[in-house]
């Protein structure tokens, strides 16, 4: 992890207003943008966002080095403050944590996502008697990070990892060629009923800690994910009880204790060359469309180059269907009115080959802060690649 620190954007993060996607190549739609291919020390990737939010509450990041690539997928709600904290702060932790350390581990990683939290939380203590909104806001958090040949999967939220691997092990034969998927992370949503049997659990008093309004779950009528960066109202109920307007109007009723948690879940795998292909990192907008198998097959069977933006589509295509309404009518609506037919998309297709560009075409790539801002990249440098130190 070392030789991630010189490939650190300044400032933890770095605002790319454009891509080498989306409008521009032409396509009409001015809330898609993507990058097609890039490479990282394990392969290639490919990144693509679809904005549906007044404010675009996804952010994205790739960090890629010769020794070591981090992925991470911030899926906001109530704002999109909360996505941007972590697009900033998260990786620099990670890379500080590894260093005292001695590399990447799960251990690394939690200590990290605590970190942010903590962070967060702090932010909120200061902002919140000026900005009373910011307690609600929260983020789901998914990180995929590979150094010397393992594979670390974190998540909080409904942000999913789907790994497509050859059946079989990757020997010959038409069976094992065939790619299947296999979920390497945990959706935290109480739609889940493993997941409701657990947040039950810990509120044994509370037999109204998780409810079901029209056939939708959620932790005391208010939130579907139990865990997140952020939602500090959930998680601080101190603070609430402290302001008794900020109790009406945030949260009417007295909590216990916490109702959310910000302790992710890790999976730690030895990547299997030949046999693991690809992983597809994404917020829930793509999943509420797509199945994993979908997804899976889609990049399998699809080129390479801009195959993020292909699983935008199709997911977009998928609304648009359950909508009965024509693909191009979803490309004509507007930013705000366009979360009644898709939430905001983003997508990261990390493939697992081994990479075949010299170290100095390893590049790593930041999402827009904002898709409907960007402006036509023209002859300028290509805004996609982060600037390094």
């Amino acid at each position: 992890m070392g030789g991630l620190r010189r490939w650190l954007p300044f400032g933890g993060g770095c605002c790319c207003c454009c891509g080498s996607g989306g409008g521009g190549r032409g396509v009409a739609d001015g809330l898609v943008w993507d990058v097609p291919l890039k490479a990282h020390a394990s392969g290639e990737y490919s990144v693509a966002v679809a904005q549906a939010n007044e404010a675009l509450e996804d952010q994205a990041q790739v960090l890629a080095a010769p020794g070591a690539t981090l992925v991470g997928v911030y899926d906001g709600h109530g704002g999109p403050e909360a996505a941007r904290f972590v697009n900033r702060r998260l990786f620099s932790l990670i890379q500080d944590f590894a260093a005292e350390n001695g590399g990447l581990s799960a251990e690394v990683i939690q200590k990290a996502f605590g970190a942010t939290e903590d962070e967060f939380v702090g932010m909120v203590q200061k902002s919140w008697p000026s900005q009373p909104r910011i307690m609600s806001v929260g983020s789901c958090c998914l990180v995929a990070a590979i150094e010397g040949g393992t594979l670390y999967v974190a998540n909080l939220g409904d942000s999913r990892a789907v790994l497509g691997r050859r059946a079989g092990g990757g020997g010959r034969g038409a069976a094992k060629k065939r790619v299947v998927a296999e979920r390497l992370s945990r959706d935290h949503n109480v739609a889940d009923e493993d997941v409701r049997r657990e947040v039950a659990a810990m509120h044994p008093d509370d037999s109204h800690i998780v409810l079901n309004s029209h056939g939708v779950w959620r932790i005391k009528g208010i939130i579907q994910v139990s865990r997140s960066i952020g939602d500090v109202y959930l998680k601080r109920p101190d603070m609430c009880r402290a302001n008794p307007l900020l109790q009406q109007s945030l949260c009417p009723f007295p909590l216990r204790r916490p109702v959310m948690s910000a302790v992710p879940s890790i999976t730690t795998r030895r990547l299997r060359p030949g046999e693991d292909r690809f992983l597809i990192l994404a917020s829930d907008g793509l999943w509420e469309q797509l199945s994993d198998e979908a997804a899976v097959g889609i990049v399998a069977g699809s080129p390479r180059k801009g195959v993020a933006m292909r699983l935008v589509r199709a997911a977009q295509l998928e609304a648009a269907r359950k909508k009965e309404v024509r693909y191009e009518k979803i490309r004509t609506i507007e930013k705000g009115h366009r979360r009644h037919f898709h939430d905001d998309i983003t997508v990261v297709v990390l493939f697992l080959d081994r990479c075949r560009s010299g170290p100095e075409d390893i590049d790593g790539t930041y999402a827009p802060v904002d898709v409907f801002s960007c402006s036509p990249a023209g002859d300028h440098e290509d805004p996609t690649r982060p600037v390094l130190r």
